[in-house]
């Protein structure tokens, strides 16, 4: 009895480890799928089109309902006749309408959704023809200097291939997050979303007297002068702070420059203060070339005289 029971559990123990490895291996694809950047396209203008039907539908009675289906259901019928008509005349115009690609960025500190981003746009640039647009609906509160210049350097690649870029920012672009706006040729804010802070800050603790007062010594050796300015455990000296601040300095300068090139009518001495600013502040300090919505960006596109929007989203 106790030899069958012992042999029970083990097959438990057994199908146990089988779905959680099953498990394990389903995520681990889906968190590598999502690191490369997944290409999802959905036509905008289409779907738009099918949530104005179905509301448009569902102020119907059950009469006017049937109707109106038969006569979309003629509507389709005829547009996709012509549609192969024209296929057949090797007529394929309706095929290089503009696009617009929408691309979603929503940056953490360490700025690893490059990683995508850096895909999604390389996609963009193997398909996209003379006319086609690029949106990037953009939030992040800044993270590592080269990170967000990694992340900036990908934009300036569509500008780089004269793709008009528009920038969105609902929530927040600010630090590296508005370096990377700033690439565009034109930043849509809402009205209060935080925009700006250009500026650089660092900090690191120092547990070198509390060591001392265990009686722990520590000992850190470097080949050249500025291998290590500042440490966690070391001793800290004056000229290694001074070094250090002079870095921050040089990193933001090279902050300035950079905005100042991508905006050149910016007052950059004005806003290169570190300060955030909102919305409706950032229009009248240039930081920003228009107050709105993503939301309102994309349905114009979409109304718009582009008759396709194509959604690229990791």
């Amino acid at each position: 009895m106790l030899s069958e029971y012992g042999l029970f559990l083990a097959k438990i123990v057994t199908v146990v480890v089988a779905i959680a490895v099953i498990v394990l291996l389903i995520v681990n694809a889906t968190q590598r799928k999502r690191q490369r950047g997944e290409l999802r396209m959905t036509n905008l203008s289409e779907q738009y089109q099918e949530m104005k039907d179905d509301l448009a539908a569902a102020l119907m009675d059950g009469h006017q309902q049937k109707l109106w289906h038969k006569a979309q259901k003629k509507k389709h019928k005829q547009e996709a006749k012509a549609a192969k008509a024209k296929a057949k005349q090797g007529d394929i115009a309706t095929a290089d309408k503009p696009r617009v690609w929408v691309i979603d960025f929503k940056g953490s500190m360490d700025a690893h959704e490059v990683n995508a981003l850096r895909e999604e746009v390389t996609a963009v640039l193997a398909v996209a023809k003379p006319g086609d647009r690029a949106v990037v609906r953009l939030e992040s509160p800044g993270g590592v200097v080269h990170g967000y210049g990694l992340a900036a350097s990908q934009l300036q690649r569509l500008r780089d291939k004269n793709i008009p870029l528009t920038v969105t920012v609902d929530k927040v672009a600010a630090s590296g997050g508005y370096m990377m706006a700033c690439v565009a040729e034109k930043i849509v804010a809402a009205p209060f979303a935080i925009v700006g802070s250009i500026g650089v800050v660092a900090q690191i603790p120092n547990f070198n007297r509390f060591l001392k007062s265990k009686d722990i010594d520590i000992e850190l050796h470097t080949a050249g002068q500025y291998k290590r300015t500042l440490t966690l455990l070391g001793e800290n000296t004056e000229e290694g702070r001074q070094k250090f601040r002079e870095d921050l300095n040089e990193t933001h300068h090279l902050f300035k420059d950079f905005v100042q090139r991508m905006r050149p009518t910016l007052d950059i001495e004005q806003v290169a203060t570190g300060e955030h600013w909102y919305g409706q502040q950032a229009l009248k300090k240039g930081l920003v070339d228009e107050i709105n919505t993503s939301d309102e960006v994309i349905l114009g596109l979409m109304t718009g005289e582009s008759t396709e929007c194509a959604l690229y989203a990791a």
